[in-house]
């Protein structure tokens, strides 16, 4: 009797939650995991940060119970840039122990709680891998990028923060959102140079560039400045959400790209919705994989054209 052919694994949704030291990854995980659960999500979170004790929040699957930056600083005689390397190095080497884990929360949305060290997302390629090979396991996920605002109150650092994120985004090869943290505490860093859309849309550089320019010490670097920013213009990729953890609307837009990002909203745990609403628009009898031209329109014009018309009608009526 023949075999019948394995059936691929259905897809699973998540987040690759990355950023610098305290720019608050365990912060947003938790309220994330807290925010989906209201909205009737099942949701895991999974530590990959060797270094996270006495974490705030249930968590599924946890690296520590494989490797401790502890363990190897004190093993191998390493600082904790060197330990948190060779962590991320001994967990890519062992990936069956990360699979096996995973498996046991497959109908679920991961929250994968990352380490904060930049160099592992821009130079050095173990997350890099162990995030292909999530990719491979169906893991449909997004890299959400998180970014301290308080680097918009100091032009210099903004354009370095800006450097770093478009790094990440190449680096890493995932869909990406790149997200101002810590939104409730922005008037305390002092006034900003210019209005929040500014550093959110990265709009024209050169006015960032000009305030820089009147700073005695960064005047000599204005060349410099100029190319990173003239880079970072060219590629146009990197712009930012804002995010206050503790606001259910600003939590809502940023789910809302993430889902976007990543495609939940096509996934299976949408399709019925999705098939119900594709059915309403061209008949009952519509199927998806018949008419894949017909689909791609209606999708266009339900998602993009139609939330566009109808903004474009409410500031009309606005403002006459």
């Amino acid at each position: 009797m023949a075999t019948q052919p394995s059936q691929p694994p259905s897809l699973r949704f998540g987040q690759v939650v990355i950023g610098p030291p305290g720019s608050g990854k365990t912060t947003y995980c938790r309220g994330m995991q807290e925010f989906l659960s209201h909205l009737g999500r099942k949701v895991v979170v999974v530590n990959m940060d060797p270094a996270n004790e006495g974490l705030p929040y249930p968590c599924a699957v946890d690296i520590s119970e494989l490797v401790t930056l502890d363990d190897v600083m004190e093993g191998l005689k390493l600082g904790p840039n060197g330990g948190l390397l060779y962590c991320m190095e001994y967990l890519e080497a062992n990936l069956d122990w990360l699979e096996t884990k995973l498996e046991e929360h497959s109908d679920c949305y991961f929250l994968f709680d990352c380490p904060g060290q930049v160099e592992l997302y821009t130079h050095q390629n173990s997350v890099k891998n162990i995030f292909a090979q999530l990719a491979k396991w169906n893991f449909r996920l997004t890299a959400v990028h998180l970014v301290d605002s308080h680097y918009c109150a100091d032009p210099a650092k903004f354009i370095s923060v800006l450097c770093t994120s478009l790094s990440t985004m190449l680096h890493v090869e995932l869909p990406h959102v790149n997200v101002l943290s810590k939104m409730d505490l922005i008037e305390q860093y002092g006034k900003l140079a210019f209005n929040l859309d500014f550093y959110t849309d990265v709009m024209d550089l050169t006015y960032l560039l000009d305030h820089l320019a009147a700073d005695p010490f960064f005047r000599k670097f204005l060349k410099l400045n100029e190319k990173l920013a003239g880079v970072i213009q060219d590629y146009g990729l990197v712009s930012f959400v804002p995010l206050n953890v503790q606001d259910r609307e600003s939590m809502t837009q940023v789910l809302r790209t993430v889902d976007k990002a990543n495609g939940y909203c096509f996934g299976n745990l949408e399709e019925r919705n999705l098939q119900a609403m594709m059915s309403a628009a061209v008949g009952a009898d519509f199927q998806f994989t018949s008419y894949p031209l017909l689909t791609a329109a209606i999708l266009i014009y339900v998602f993009v054209i139609k939330p566009v018309y109808s903004t474009c009608s409410t500031y009309e009526t606005k403002q006459f």
